[in-house]
């Protein structure tokens, strides 16, 4: 056995044990804040907020993976790039996924903690701290929702599929903005839901909920967890063309391998239409 991956094997048991310490600690903060924020902050785009419940809970989860870890790499949200950029291991955690539903009281929210090693992810935990459900995989160990094993759904084609999908911060000044892709899926499918946090998206398609997954316009810490947990439980994650995800590029297409190769076509067959901005309409 190549000695990388015999140390692979010991340690992602490890790694998935403290990346899910961490999220239980984030999400026993999201618990205690729930309808008592303080303070509600945009951070410079419309619709991008900020809340003392991210700044508690990263407060939460980087102490647990500190413990552990001490300085390794790490990205969040809130404070970005951390500890030692030279690590084969970064840790992509978004303390909070979902703040705006969370800042409305909406229950659609989680914390995603995701561990590439090499750029690849290899461990994802997301806890929904309201239902409350615990979502984690690590490669090679499965998939599971509240340690049981999950996976993807066995719809066959597009046409029987419900999916899901997101629209950016910069969907008010980007005609690239996924609208139309919108449009043109929910009328090829059963339907296409828009709930507002990526990490829970994939969570979904991951168990079977959902079908199928796509959105541009998302960092490292909206896909990392997910990613690894969607290809443990069976799920196909690529580039829109089908080509391997590159977690920079911020686009996605998670599915549960069934439909992939349609949706795929059916997305590149999408070109931006015209569009307005919602401002022009009052002046």
């Amino acid at each position: 056995m190549n000695p990388r991956m015999s140390d692979r094997t010991t340690e992602l048991p490890i790694f998935l044990d403290i990346a899910t310490e961490a999220a239980l600690a984030g999400g026993a903060v999201l618990q205690s804040y729930w309808g008592k924020l303080d303070e509600i902050e945009e951070k410079g785009r419309p619709g991008d907020l900020v809340t003392d419940a991210d700044r508690a809970s990263e407060v939460a989860i980087l102490e647990v993976l500190r413990r552990h870890f001490g300085d390794r790499d790490i990205l969040t949200e809130e404070s970005g790039r951390l500890g030692d950029t030279d690590s084969p291991y970064l840790w992509a955690i978004d303390p909070l996924d979902g703040t705006t539903n969370y800042a409305h009281q909406y229950p659609c929210f989680a914390v995603s903690i995701g561990l590439l090693i090499d750029g690849v992810p290899e461990v994802g935990v997301i806890f929904d701290p309201f239902r409350p459900e615990l979502f984690r995989a690590a490669t090679g160990l499965g998939a599971t929702r509240n340690r049981l094993p999950i996976r993807v759904s066995t719809t066959p084609t597009l046409d029987k599929s419900l999916l899901v999908t997101g629209f950016a911060y910069d969907r008010t000044t980007q005609p690239d903005n996924n609208y139309a892709e919108f449009a043109y899926l929910t009328h090829l499918t059963h339907g296409v839901r828009r709930a507002g946090a990526a990490s829970l998206d994939l969570a979904y398609v991951a168990c079977g909920r959902l079908d199928g997954y796509w959105e541009r316009g998302l960092s490292p810490w909206d896909m990392a967890a997910g990613v690894a947990i969607v290809r443990e439980a069976g799920g196909c994650v690529t580039a829109y063309d089908r080509t391997p995800l590159a977690i920079e590029s911020g686009r996605i297409l998670a599915t549960n391998g069934r439909i992939h190769n349609e949706l795929s076509h059916r997305l590149l067959q999408v070109k931006p239409k015209d569009w307005v901005r919602i401002s022009e309409l009052d002046q």
